[in-house]
């Protein structure tokens, strides 16, 4: 990746660029569906990585109950995806929860693979009732999606700046660090 990687905070300006990357990633089966008036109620809760002026990753910030906060509709671009776009997001998602007192990140998801090397852990889908019993069982995919439970828990050795003690690496660093 050559091109800088910025983080931000959504604007309702990018309630556009959010919904065609999670309609992509949709087609692809990676996601479920979201409305736009959904993505424009919940846009604050956004972090989108940017690059030359493009949004080329998203994911939201979901409080499920005063413990248990969701990483939803993780989405990358194609063109940007290998190049840890999504592993910087989940990232930032996982310190502002920290710092908003959560005590667990969770994630449902088709690739658990993705999610496993960043700490998180398979559970059953009912360790997650918040989830179960709040959008679960409102999907017109309940009971069939295949998703899996995911979960971290942000105990205290997780700093909410740092990280698990290291400095956050730059995106160059990622990139470099990346088998070719």
């Amino acid at each position: 990746m050559n091109a800088t990687v910025t983080l931000r905070n959504a604007a309702l300006s990018d309630v556009g660029a959010i919904n065609q990357l999670i309609g992509d990633n949709l087609a692809a089966g990676h996601l479920l569906p979201r409305s736009l008036s959904d993505l424009e109620a919940h846009a604050a809760r956004f972090v989108v990585a940017e690059s030359n002026g493009r949004i080329i990753g998203c994911a939201e910030l979901a409080p499920l109950s005063a413990q248990v906060a969701e990483v939803r509709s993780l989405a990358v671009d194609a063109s940007a995806r290998g190049g840890r776009v999504g592993v910087a997001i989940v990232d930032e998602l996982r310190r502002r929860a920290r710092r908003e007192g959560f005590e667990k990140l969770c994630a449902f998801t088709h690739a658990p693979a993705y999610f496993i090397h960043m700490g998180f852990s398979i559970v059953p889908h009912l360790w997650l009732a918040e989830k179960v019993f709040t959008d679960c069982v409102k999907c017109p995919q309940f009971r069939q999606c295949g998703q899996y439970a995911m979960v971290v828990p942000l105990d205290v050795a997780f700093n909410a700046d740092r990280g698990y003690g290291l400095p956050a690496p730059t995106f160059a660093a990622m990139a470099a660090a990346r088998p070719a």
